[in-house]
């Protein structure tokens, strides 16, 4: 009787402090402006809420998501990769100029996949063998991985015309009303959210990015986590390149200009720490499903391109500030 008045008691207090700890969460802040955002577009373009402009945006963000799962878990070990954009490119060049040659998409998928694993491999190995930072080394690979995409081209888009239809099901068919892509992207954001929640492996990507020398004198080898989220991230953008070229039905060697500035900021805005030690795969999403109604916003606002790239622009400055004075306040 005693404990049914107690818990009785106690329901109303743990409810009003549930509710201060979900608003303190950095997700409830984006749901908040996301549904805010979605609300003001619906009143201010008669287009938003269409199926088509519905659709080309979840299709749009799916794929950036990909790619955002393995930014952020890089983050969170400490980690910085600018190559994203160039190597989802040379993913789609390879696999694109393999397939030309005569080589049966798949295997070709398959073997372009390798090579941007090959590559975060190579990233790796230099951040954590050579002693150089993330940041130099992704720079370096950006560079490279372009010229080699303009090299594969000559500088011109491959016409992937002849791909096979089951192929192009993966980046243009539907099961129902989903796009196939909205599935494998939830199944990417299922698996990589549970892995990073649950599993003692990811727990120690945690670890490494708060605070590095700590974690190794706790017996985490810590050098092998950051080359395995190094080479992690590399994979996922074959994996997204692949996509998007079954997708567009061809080849771009200049495809993903700026695409990283894109990616860093949705894993910022979703909790993502440059610092490391801190985000969520959750958050990242909600960052690049806010970033992918902003860019569709602006564009049914028929807004000017160059003002796009600013207002980008300024969403990753304020992203990173925040997350500055938040370490800050941490610290």
């Amino acid at each position: 009787m005693d404990n049914t008045v107690n818990m009785a008691q106690a329901g109303p207090g743990d409810g009003v402090s549930l509710l201060k700890r979900l608003f303190r969460m950095r997700e409830t802040g984006l749901i908040v402006i996301i549904l805010a955002l979605f609300l003001i577009m619906s009143f201010a373009s008669p287009y938003f809420l269409t199926w088509a402009n519905m659709r080309a945006m979840s299709m749009a963000f799916a794929v950036d998501g990909i790619l955002v799962i393995g930014m952020t878990i890089l983050l969170i070990s400490g980690g910085i990769d600018l190559s994203v954009g160039s190597v989802t490119a040379l993913a789609m060049v390879n696999a694109g100029w393999l397939f030309l040659s005569g080589i049966d998409p798949w295997v070709a998928s398959a073997m372009s996949i390798a090579l941007c694993t090959g590559i975060g491999a190579f990233m790796g190995f230099f951040v954590t063998r050579v002693g150089l930072h993330h940041f130099i080394v992704s720079l370096a690979i950006m560079v490279i991985a372009r010229g080699a995409c303009l090299l594969f081209t000559g500088g011109r888009p491959l016409g992937l015309y002849t791909l096979p239809p089951e192929f192009k099901f993966i980046g243009q068919g539907s099961i129902g009303p989903i796009p196939i892509v909205i599935i494998i992207f939830l199944v990417f954001v299922i698996a990589f959210d549970f892995m990073l929640r649950r599993t003692t492996m990811f727990r120690k990507v945690f670890y490494t990015g708060s605070n590095e020398k700590a974690a190794a004198y706790s017996g985490i080898r810590t050098k092998k986590v950051i080359f395995l989220t190094t080479t992690l991230c590399s994979t996922l953008c074959g994996i997204a390149g692949i996509i998007y070229m079954a997708r567009f039905g061809s080849a771009q060697p200049t495809f993903g200009l700026g695409l990283e500035l894109t990616i860093i900021a949705a894993a910022v805005i979703g909790g993502a720490s440059l610092n490391g030690g801190s985000g969520s795969i959750l958050g990242a999403i909600l960052g690049v499903i806010l970033l992918s109604l902003v860019s569709s916003s602006l564009a049914l606002l028929d807004v000017s391109v160059y003002w796009q790239d600013i207002i980008r622009g300024s969403i990753l400055l304020s992203a990173v500030t925040i997350d500055h004075y938040l370490n800050k306040r941490r610290g």
